[in-house]
């Protein structure tokens, strides 16, 4: 066989000569290492699939030195960080599957179809390791919804959330909404699935025994997506909107058979190995699939389906046409694996073999086109640790003083605005477009701390969040990432669950710049110091770089994505207060903490000074109390204190419960700093009166603050600080500007 290719391409002299492999990304020094693999110059075909293999995306070659800080074991993980998606035992033969990914760049360009792929994708990271896709969260930052063009994208990257997964018919459940002008141009859209399996049908992506075939599943490969991870791998630009190439097209329904008939083929125990091909397509799946078995991957590109004339190898190997698969099977199960394909409906085509010469070779009509290395391609793409330096906003922040500001005198006033800002007000909007039902196992719906859904045939579930504030990152990094972990933990525990492993997805800038590396070192360091002590391990997660616009990067955001396993279905918890006369109790102490809330940036138009302070001791002393409390039967509702302060979870407690509270604060602080501070390390809980009591004696006991400061009453939110009336509110004028707020910025 002689190596070939087509004429339309250029040469591996001209790609040389004319540096067309810096259009795809690789730089001159990367182009000579895989010169030096290859012991040759690259074709066409070639360059392309080390380009895509090379890329931010597929190699984290700017951030695996920062990754490799995380904590990753723990006596629950069954499946780290290098697999579709992480695995943690919750007992009697389960387990839990997770991930998040990014489809940031995508969504900017074409916010339907890169939302609705981007949910198409996580789904098949979870169901490729054997797992049931029970529920997916999402995680959502735009610009300030003020725009014509921010209205657009946030209303076209919903409906494609919406569109794909209630066509598939797995609920979403949860996730976060956040408006400011840091991600004007470009979005982040962070897509979370959970999938339950048991251990024994637990997969790997591996191409295993030499001889053996290898698989292709799924709809015909098109043109679309043709070097997605590149595309996700650089900074967005004024030419990106002629990127529309480069964003898949997605389909439910197929995915759908697709799923189900992979699902049955794991159950058949005849399957060696399999993985989705998500970023990279074809190339990325076949390279890993070989690399992690010490193997080689022979693929007949003749035989791939393909739904366009005149695919080129090129095309085939970097489009990322969705809802494919490939797995590897033993010769004698092939007709077994063919026949429930067949009888769903699904292609199924033997695209290639496993051999044993470490090689990716590719052959069309007859000719060798691409024969490389598979170390070279997975194993072996240099790793940058990038210079850092502190940027001048960090150093600068030290000297302002965030409570310079007169005092805020109609509280009751600064508590609507904040209840009706996008980012804290209702998502009912939003929400009320996925179905979170189907399946009917989820417990507690989109709007409390954390979603619950429901483990059939038990009385165990599993609570999962979202969480990350951008602000506190912005301001200061390292307490920012914790924050992050913290909050994340204590959604869970205020729903009743145990805390068990995060996700992640690292939204950061261009890391080339050393102020932005110097920000995601410093993020790293401390959500890796948080899951430390939290004992929530990393197991999996995505890094998207370069998310950047006219106006500089957008805030760092490395988002949470975190389960929890509730052990008893009686210990679920909700945010709403539940009957008039119960006593309502606040864990932890509040300061002058105003850097970085919503009360400083919707009252005072700015986002500056240092974050509020973080105790991981304090922090994990809380939640330990409060889950103990929960699972004592001593909690009637529980809900964090986050974004807006104390007024704003008190508001929220009454407006998800429709009842009211009186409310008697006294503090040394002043009355605004006193309802809207963010300190950390804060829940608010209530008890029955005959409760209250025993529930406040045993937080005590813990070592934690806590202190009564009224009861649940009629229809009124009235708080008293000091003695003198702060707010009086109607819970439903409340209400209503909250669920009003983003419906009337959208019509």
């Amino acid at each position: 066989m002689t190596q070939q290719v087509s004429a339309k391409e250029p040469t591996a002299e001209q790609i040389a000569e004319q540096r067309i492999y810096q259009q795809m990304g690789v730089s001159e020094s990367e182009y000579d290492l895989i010169c030096g693999f290859m012991g040759r110059k690259p074709n066409y075909t070639e360059i392309g699939v080390f380009s895509v293999m090379w890329s931010e995306h597929c190699a984290y070659k700017n951030s695996k030195p920062l990754l490799r800080r995380f904590p990753t074991t723990g006596p629950r993980v069954l499946m780290g960080p290098g697999e579709g998606a992480g695995i943690v035992d919750i007992g009697d033969n389960q387990a839990v599957v997770f991930k998040i990914e990014s489809h940031n760049h995508p969504s900017a360009v074409e916010p339907y179809q890169g939302a609705a792929t981007g949910v198409g994708g996580i789904i098949r990271d979870i169901f490729s390791m054997g797992a049931r896709p029970i529920a997916t969260l999402n995680s959502l930052r735009f610009g300030k919804l003020e725009s014509d063009r921010v209205k657009y994208l946030f209303e076209h990257v919903v409906s494609g959330i919406a569109g794909y997964g209630n066509c598939i018919g797995i609920p979403t459940v949860g996730g976060e909404v956040v408006f400011d002008e840091s991600y004007e141009g470009n979005p982040l859209v962070n897509a979370m699935c959970v999938g339950l399996i048991d251990h024994d049908k637990i997969q790997r992506g591996v191409a295993k025994g030499v001889g053996n075939p290898v698989f292709y599943v799924g709809p015909p490969t098109g043109r679309d997506g043709i070097h997605g991870a590149t595309f996700a791998s650089i900074e967005l630009s004024e030419e990106s909107e002629a990127n529309r190439t480069a964003v898949q097209v997605g389909d439910p329904f197929m995915e759908k058979l697709v799923m189900e008939s992979c699902l049955e083929l794991i159950d058949s125990g005849i399957v060696l190995g399999i993985q989705d091909m998500g970023a990279a397509g074809l190339t990325c799946s076949s390279a890993e699939m070989a690399s992690k078995a010490g193997n080689g991957l022979e693929l007949y590109l003749d035989q791939v389906p393909q739904r366009e004339e005149g695919m080129t190898p090129y095309e085939m190997m970097l489009s990322e046409s969705q809802e494919r698969m490939l797995f590897v099977v033993e010769p004698k199960d092939e007709a077994q694996a063919q026949e429930i394909f067949d009888r769903w409906g699904v292609i199924c085509a033997k695209v290639g073999k496993v051999t044993d010469d470490g090689r990716l070779k590719l052959l069309h009509h007859g000719d060798v086109v691409g024969d490389m290395p598979v170390t070279a391609l997975v194993d072996e793409c240099p790793v940058y640790d990038k210079p850092s330096s502190v940027p001048a906003y960090y150093v600068n922040s030290d000297k302002i003083d965030t409570l310079r500001y007169d005092e805020v005198t109609d509280l009751g006033g600064a508590l609507s605005k904040i209840l009706s800002s996008p980012s804290v007000a209702s998502k009912a909007w939003v929400y009320d477009q996925y179905d979170y039902m189907v399946r009917t196992s989820t417990a507690v719906r989109p709007g409390s701390d954390a979603a619950v859904v429901t483990i059939r045939g038990t009385r165990k579930g599993l609570a999962m969040t979202t969480d990350c504030n951008g602000r506190y990152v912005y301001l200061d990094p390292e307490v920012g990432g914790k924050i992050a972990v913290s909050e994340a933990a204590r959604n869970i525990v205020c729903s009743g669950a145990e805390p068990l492993a995060i996700t992640d997805n690292l939204n950061f800038g261009n890391p080339e710049k050393p102020e932005i590396f110097w920000q995601m070192e410093q993020a790293v360091d401390g959500m890796a110091e948080a899951c430390s002590e939290l004992n929530t391990p990393v197991i999996g997660g995505n890094v998207s770089l370069y998310n950047e616009n006219a106006a500089g990067a957008i805030y760092p955001t490395p988002v949470v994505g975190m389960v929890g396993l509730v052990h008893d279905t009686d210990h679920i918890t909700t945010q709403s207060f539940k009957k008039e006369g119960d006593v309502i109790l606040l864990l932890g102490q509040t300061f002058a903490e105003l850097g970085g809330s919503e009360f400083q940036t919707v009252l005072h138009g700015v986002a500056e000074g240092r974050p509020p302070v973080l105790d991981l001791q304090v922090e994990k002393k809380l939640l330990s109390s409060v889950l103990g409390a929960i699972q004592g039967g001593l909690v009637q509702s529980a809900h964090d204190l986050s974004e807006g302060g104390l007024a704003v979870a008190i508001a929220e407690s009454c407006i998800s419960g429709s009842l009211g509270a009186q409310i008697n604060i006294t503090t040394e602080l002043r009355s605004d700093i006193a309802l809207f501070s963010e300190s950390q390390s804060r829940i608010l809980l209530s008890a029955t009166p005959d409760q209250a009591g025993q529930l406040k004696s045993y937080i005590e006991e813990q070592g934690v603050p806590v202190v009564t400061i009224g009861t649940v009453k009629n229809s009124n939110l009235n708080i008293s600080i000091n003695g003198l009336n702060a707010v009086n509110e109607s819970v439903d004028s409340l209400k209503q500007v909250w669920k009003d707020a983003i419906p009337c910025l959208m019509n």
